[in-house]
């Protein structure tokens, strides 16, 4: 009788019948409580059942009577690994070995509890175990994928989930996978191959429809990537960070449509703490310092937390020069490194040990090599993980690290949350804070960060006398402007202009604008060649504000920043942006000789032209709000003589002005660098610093 059971328990089990297959196995127990093959096929049974105590209660009843069958120790190692008991898995996996089990499936069922418990390398081996027996099993070259990614080892893993996709075409999470790691390493039209693959496999996917915009984003497609990310939403409301790319998008492309609500949402799924939008997203729509310290700490977080085993750990070094590592991915033709170029080449080398720490995309340029060529010691680390950069900081006892990036695109927060060095500073990239409690420092001056402010950043505030926003003083003065003519603008004409990214637009600015343009008759708005979607929508957006859209008009790129310099010279008026303002653009601008109008938000990036306006001793350029804005700009269109008069004060301040003395300005950098340095060595905790009159005093 208990054979007919166990007979017709086995094939209902191969049917699928897995209850009735429970019931005839209990039933033959009944006969035969200790007969192997009945209590094996229960557990089994009972496991694709998913009663999975049940199963392992089974199972561990099977060991008491029959230790030895290693198939038994495999089964009960996978349901304790589905109950999230990694060790006791990793126990199991391992007496199976022992007993003689060596099947592909088991190394790396073994591999994936090594992996939960963070033993990558371990698991990498398993994993490798895995293949050598069955080299074609797709899923074992998706899992070692997925432990070279966690290893840093990007390259590799890349390889790895191209095989696994080479034997399983439709294998959806190695292609997931495949183009989030290409998007790493900014092969974003590869990466959109991969992620319009998985959707044609699983069209229902918002991980893979936020992936796609992000891609689609960098690769300035943004009503594109608005699309996708507005699916992605659709899906899934509170798909983390979807709802900051569709607004970005929607920025960059100068469509204003529905952004109140998306603001509102925005806010409300911060004041849950809900990841909504990167901290670089919200200074284009953020109101205030408090609430961007709000969505730093939600990102910093979720993706870059302070690590638990801090690589410096209160050591002093006394070193006869301080030891200062710059690090960022824009060493090359980009805004930051045009400021900062000069800085590096006039730091003090009696005094200062200086080090670049370059993660930047492949790039070769006069600029590159000058930069290149300014620091002491200039290291390419790009294909280091953050945690192998962070010991190369420690290993070169770095006393203060500077992150030139903050939450930019390509940052590397990962790093300073290794903690590698005793004072870590944000500085220039990121107008904000960052929220870490291992960045001690934000480096700024009094009108970006007032000191009633100080208490909406996480950093203790490091106050440079006059801006803190550098400037190369090797840089040429702007020559003679080309023909209006030439620069495609009308011959006469007010020319007002704005060479912001169009992203920092907004709605009620460009009634402002559209308002100037009407009360000024033959003006022009001057911008920066945009996006074919931006200059459609900017133009449409004119005529529905009843002025012609040839008034916008929009300059060429230029290569060559001289050149761009000197046909800037021929606008009449430049028009700052809020809430974020200009920063590169404005000191581009003041160089020129244009004035510059501005009216100072609540945050670090609207208040920057107001501080470059302070240090060039034009503050009657900084209005009070939108309104004494226009009205100002309005002023000065109408008052040719008036404006004359501030160009020829601008043109007198610029030589005597602090705002482009380059070595003064390094030298301030320095006295802030040295007291920050002195207290790190005296054990002292990050407070406010700030530094008067070119380095004469320091008060706290």
């Amino acid at each position: 009788m208990t054979h007919l059971l166990l007979t017709q328990a086995q094939n209902l089990h191969r049917l699928g019948d897995l209850a009735g297959a429970e019931s005839h196995y209990r039933a033959a127990l009944r006969d035969e409580p200790e007969n192997p093959d009945i209590l094996y096929g229960l557990g089994v049974a009972l496991h694709q059942l998913n009663r999975l105590d049940e199963a392992l209660a089974i199972y561990d009843a099977l060991l008491v009577r029959y230790p030895s069958i290693a198939e038994v120790h495999g089964y009960r190692a996978i349901v304790f690994s589905m109950l999230d008991r990694h060790e006791e898995a990793l126990s199991s996996y391992d007496r199976a070995v022992a007993l003689g089990a060596n099947q592909p499936g088991l190394w790396s069922n073994r591999g994936n509890a090594l992996l939960a418990l963070g033993r990558h390398k371990e698991a990498l081996a398993s994993f490798d175990r895995a293949l050598r027996l069955e080299p074609r099993h797709a899923e074992g070259h998706y899992n070692k994928g997925v432990t070279l990614a966690a290893l840093g080892d990007i390259g590799a893993a890349i390889i790895a989930f191209g095989a696994a996709i080479a034997l399983q075409p439709s294998y959806a999470d190695a292609l997931e996978y495949h183009g989030m790691l290409l998007s790493q390493l900014h092969r974003y039209d590869a990466a959109l191959a991969d992620f319009d693959a998985v959707l044609a496999l699983r069209e229902g996917s918002a991980a893979t429809h936020y992936n796609r915009a992000n891609a689609l984003s960098v690769l300035k497609r943004f009503d594109e990537a608005a699309k996708a990310a507005a699916e992605a939403l659709r899906l899934d409301p509170d798909y983390p960070y979807a709802r900051g790319v569709l607004v970005h998008s929607q920025l960059s492309v100068c469509d204003w449509e529905g952004l109140d609500e998306q603001a509102a949402k925005i806010e409300a799924a911060l004041r849950d703490g809900k990841r909504t939008l990167s901290p670089f997203e919200y200074l284009a729509l953020c109101p205030s310092a408090e609430q961007q310290w709000r969505c730093a700490e939600i990102w910093m977080s979720h993706l870059y937390p302070p690590q638990s085993l801090p690589l410096w750990r209160g050591e002093r070094y006394g070193h006869k020069r301080l030891r200062v590592a710059y690090l960022s991915a824009d060493f090359c033709n980009h805004p930051v490194a045009i400021l900062m170029a000069g800085v590096f080449e006039h730091h003090d080398r009696s005094r200062f040990e200086i080090f670049g720490v370059s993660f930047t995309p492949e790039h070769e340029s006069p600029l590159r090599t000058r930069l290149e060529n300014a620091f002491e010691h200039f290291v390419e680390v790009r294909s280091k993980t953050d945690g192998q950069i962070a010991k190369l900081l420690r290993e070169w006892e770095i006393d203060i690290a500077v992150d030139l990036m903050g939450y930019t695109r390509e940052c590397r927060t990962g790093i300073l949350a290794h903690r590698p060095a005793p004072v870590q500073v944000n500085y220039l990239g990121y107008p904000g804070t960052m929220g870490a409690p291992y960045i001690d420092y934000i480096l700024a001056d009094k009108v970006t960060i007032p000191e009633e402010q100080q208490q909406h950043y996480r950093e203790a505030v490091a106050y440079l006398p006059h801006t803190y926003l550098p400037h190369d003083s090797r840089t040429a003065p702007a020559g003679p402007p080309p023909t209006r003519a030439e620069a495609g603008l009308p011959e006469t004409g007010f020319i007002f202009a704005c060479f912001n990214g169009p992203y920092k637009f907004s709605a009620p600015l460009f009634d402002v604008w559209m308002r100037l343009l009407r009360d000024v008759p033959g003006s022009v708005l001057w911008l920066s060649r945009q996006d074919r979607e931006a200059m459609w929508h900017l133009r449409q957006a004119a005529a529905l504000r009843g002025i012609a859209p040839e008034r916008i008009l929009f300059a060429t790129y230029a290569e060559d920043w001289n050149a761009h310099i000197a046909r800037l010279r021929l606008a009449d008026l430049f028009l700052d942006t809020s809430p974020y303002g200009a920063h590169t653009t404005a000191s581009d601008a003041l160089w020129a000789g244009v004035p510059v109008l501005t009216f100072a938000g609540e945050t670090f990036a609207g208040r920057v032209a107001a501080s470059l306006l302070t240090a060039a001793q034009m503050p009657e350029l900084i209005a009070a709000s939108l309104a004494d804005y226009e009205s100002r700009a309005l002023n000065l269109a109408r008052h040719p003589a008036a404006l004359s008069r501030l160009r020829e004060a601008l043109s007198r301040n610029r030589e005597t002005s602090p705002l482009f003395d380059t070595a003064r300005f390094c030298r301030n950098l320095e006295a802030v660098y040295r007291e920050m340095g002195r207290r790190a060595g005296q054990g002292e905790k990050a407070r406010t610093l700030i530094i008067d009159d070119d380095a004469a005093a320091i008060t706290t």
